[in-house]
């Protein structure tokens, strides 16, 4: 073999080494590759599994809290008049979200916020990692706004109050804050029993900080407990609608009417005017935010005549047949005279409640005293809490001095020096309609017969009602005849009282009363305040809207008729003196 060839052999062994050398090296690479990411899966897997999978939670799984339903309030037949609806709030983690990003213009847009103060929130809170955007708007504004896919941008579900009956029940019901607690009303005297409890899960979220699914339920929600009013909704609408309309047809300042159920003291209506929609206070007036029916005091003038009245029977001293003689129409007390319409000359007890005698009641009042008077207006719940249990209910002043002036006897006897809110009103105009007996009030639907207490005698308060009838059929209250049903009740007028004391031109029309008034079902008290039409008296203003109220009232409740055609028509035929 020349030189030359063993040369090429030597060459072709060495590129043949290199070759292999070559193939061993990268198999040998590609082996540890293999071989470490298989330690690395392993290491992953097994090794490693629990901190990695902890980490993993720490940016994806999440803790959040879950509302709680706040229960459903409702009028006595399961009619709601507040309810909790499902919304979403939009909020922001500023620390994610870029202030000068350019969607920012249109979520200002369906957020309905400035775009300079949006950026400029986000930049002022940008250690921050939530702030509100929007509370409690529809799903369709927040799926909208998710579209947007802004970083940092995320929604959660809340729960908004809505009030079905408006301004209708407003006083009542009241309303809640943003955040579902009572701030006046119902909701705020019962607002622990509304609230419920809110739970908490565990979530897992994408990194847009959308719920991809729910992992584990640590606590469930626990829903607030649902409350059931005494209120009769239609009788509600009916009272606010007549109340209302008279309130604008008087040009009045305001109104108030209470409807009770004679038997259970359970409050049926009570309205008041100005109102307020609790759906939307942006032009919410704070003088309409008062339930004047609890929280509003006045002196009821005379319409406590009647329990004067009751009082001297229950004394002994009178019966249905005494006479006392008015003339000459006036009293005097010192620089103080009271004085009738005219001069009655010798009436009748009956007469002294129809015609609304001031001198008659008062020369009762000075023969059987101040305290006797004072004993029975105490005993029917006049200057004493109703127990509705209403935040800020009033319990007026019914004065207890010492020795009785002739002048105070006289003035207590029609319904001066004391005050009373109108439910107290209606509570003592109950104990005449059911016989004597007086139940503490409730704004709740009784489940079961309440526990009375009697204060007069059955009696004397059949006397009375009597006496009430003729103030409807020929007395002060020939407009407060409700139609096809009889009724009994009493006007009354008197001053509003301002800064600088009794108002002279300013009144307040007062009618309370009771149909149908041999077997009362419902006990009425229309108040309508400062009237401006020119007419201002309780017979003239009053008693005509509990006659309309009555009249429909009865009807719904299933009432059987008792008057023929021509009683429905006796007011329009009856005239009376005025009061």
């Amino acid at each position: 073999m020349s030189g030359q060839g063993k040369q090429t052999t030597w060459h072709q062994r060495l590129a043949a080494g290199l070759k292999a050398w070559r193939f061993g090296s990268v198999l040998g690479v590609f082996l540890l590759v293999v071989a470490t990411l298989g330690w690395r899966l392993v290491d992953l897997h097994v090794v490693d599994n629990d901190f990695l999978r902890q980490q993993g939670d720490v940016r994806t799984i999440r803790i959040e809290t879950i509302d709680a339903h706040r229960g459903v309030v409702s009028d006595r037949y399961g009619e709601p008049l507040a309810v909790s609806t499902p919304v979403q709030t939009i909020w922001a983690n500023p620390s994610e979200t870029d202030p000068d990003e350019a969607r920012l213009t249109n979520l200002a847009r369906l957020l309905e916020v400035s775009e300079a103060d949006l950026r400029e929130r986000l930049r002022d809170y940008s250690g921050r990692e939530f702030i509100y955007l929007r509370r409690k708007v529809q799903p369709a504004l927040a799926k909208s706004v998710m579209g947007l896919d802004i970083d940092g941008v995320y929604t959660r579900q809340e729960y908004r109050r809505y009030y079905p009956a408006g301004e209708v029940t407003a006083h009542i019901v009241g309303f809640t804050n943003i955040d579902e607690h009572g701030q006046e009303g119902m909701e705020l005297a019962y607002n622990q029993w509304l609230s419920g409890e809110s739970g908490r899960k565990r979530v897992l979220k994408d990194n847009r900080g959308r719920i991809i699914k729910d992992l584990t339920l640590i606590r469930d929600a626990s829903p607030g407990r649902n409350l059931e009013l005494s209120l009769d909704l239609r009788l509600q609408y009916l009272a606010y609608r007549e109340l209302k309309a008279v309130v604008n047809a008087h040009s009045a300042r305001g109104g108030t009417l209470v409807m009770l159920d004679v038997d259970t003291g359970e409050v049926l209506a009570m309205v008041n005017q100005g109102s307020y929609n609790p759906n939307d206070r942006s032009q919410l007036a704070p003088e309409n935010l008062r339930n004047k029916a609890i929280t509003d005091l006045f002196e009821p003038g005379s319409t406590m005549k009647p329990i004067t009245m009751a009082a001297a029977l229950e004394s002994g001293k009178y019966s249905i047949n005494t006479t006392i003689d008015t003339s000459p129409g006036y009293r005097r007390f010192g620089r103080f005279t009271i004085r009738d319409h005219r001069n009655y000359g010798v009436i009748s007890l009956t007469d002294i409640i129809a015609k609304s005698s001031n001198v008659g009641i008062s020369k009762i009042a000075t023969d059987i005293g101040g305290d006797t008077i004072r004993d029975l207006y105490a005993r029917v719940g006049i200057g004493q809490p109703t127990g509705i249990g209403f935040p800020g209910e009033a319990v007026g002043v019914l004065p207890a001095p010492p020795k009785w002036r002739p002048v105070e006897e006289a003035t207590l006897s029609y319904g001066y020096g004391m005050s009373v809110n109108a439910l107290q009103l209606a509570q003592a105009y109950m104990v005449i309609a059911n016989g004597g007996i007086r139940y503490p009030l409730s704004l709740l639907k009784l489940d079961k017969e309440p526990e009375g207490q009697r204060v007069l005698s059955e009696k004397v308060t059949y006397e009375v009602r009597n006496m009430l009838r003729e103030v409807v059929t020929r007395g002060t209250g020939t407009r407060a005849q409700p139609g096809f049903y009889s009724a009994g009740g009493k006007t009354g007028t008197v001053h509003l009282v301002g800064k600088q004391g009794y108002e002279d031109s300013q009144y307040k029309a007062i009618f309370a009363g009771m149909a149908p008034i041999d077997n009362p079902r419902i006990v009425a008290v229309v108040a309508v305040d400062a009237p401006q039409s020119g007419e201002y008296y309780g017979g003239e203003v009053a008693a005509p809207v509990f006659a309309r109220v009555m009249s429909d009232a009865l009807r719904l409740l299933n009432v059987k008729p008792e008057l023929e055609v021509g009683g429905a028509s006796a007011p329009e035929r009856a005239t009376g003196a005025r009061g």
